[in-house]
């Protein structure tokens, strides 16, 4: 059974290493790296949901959790150009942000499961997209939880701008959270594709071996 779900742990691990290092870089000035990599998270775990059930979701997300903390706590120990590759808030950000947010999109999928084929991934994934964002955001740059890691200078993502060059007066965190929440849910409708078509192939491949 475990050898069933491996392309799904492979999968996540891969998606969870690759968004951890590239959450640190911008693309552009609102986003980073790692909006583009992470929602393939939800597509690994709703593929495995249909497919496989969600107790094989869970272990899948599991999996994927577990890599997540040992990859940042690496991290934290390895030093770059302006400290570690990865900051401790980024770290517990990243755990939170990510256990909570696929979790809620296994069971929301679940409650879902029996309508039609594109209701469940796109509202499981539009809600742990907006959880991920919000948990994530507030961890690792608000100004408000400084006292997490109070060697860690986050005082440049405090700094108070027009939300995304052209709203209201927001810190530059905000901007860049929801930048990555519209990226996210733009990537949900994206993700139906690939989805439909996977699902298809593995359930095919299910009714073969049977």
């Amino acid at each position: 059974m475990t050898r069933t779900y491996l392309p799904g742990i492979l999968a996540m691990a891969a998606v969870v290493v690759a968004s951890n290092i590239l959450v640190q870089f911008l693309f552009g000035n609102w986003l980073t790296w790692g909006a583009f990599t992470y929602p393939v998270a939800f597509l690994v775990t709703d593929v495995m949901n249909r497919v496989y059930g969600a107790t094989a979701a869970r272990r899948v997300v599991l999996a994927g959790f577990a890599v997540g903390v040992i990859c940042s706590l690496v991290g934290t120990q390895i030093m770059g150009e302006f400290g570690p590759l990865v900051t401790l808030r980024i770290a517990i950000g990243s755990g939170v942000a990510f256990l909570v947010a696929q979790l809620s999109d296994v069971a929301i999928f679940s409650a879902l499961r029996g309508g039609k084929w594109w209701r469940a991934p796109l509202a499981s994934t539009l809600v742990g997209s907006t959880l991920d964002t919000a948990i994530f955001f507030t961890v690792a740059f608000s100004g408000a939880l400084t006292a997490l890691e109070p060697a860690n200078d986050v005082s440049w993502a405090g700094e108070m701008l027009p939300l995304l060059g052209a709203g209201p007066v927001a810190p530059l965190w905000v901007s860049l959270a929801v930048a990555d929440w519209g990226v996210k849910l733009s990537l949900a409708l994206v993700a139906l594709i690939p989805f439909r078509l996977i699902v298809a192939r593995l359930a095919g491949s299910q009714t073969t071996t049977a």
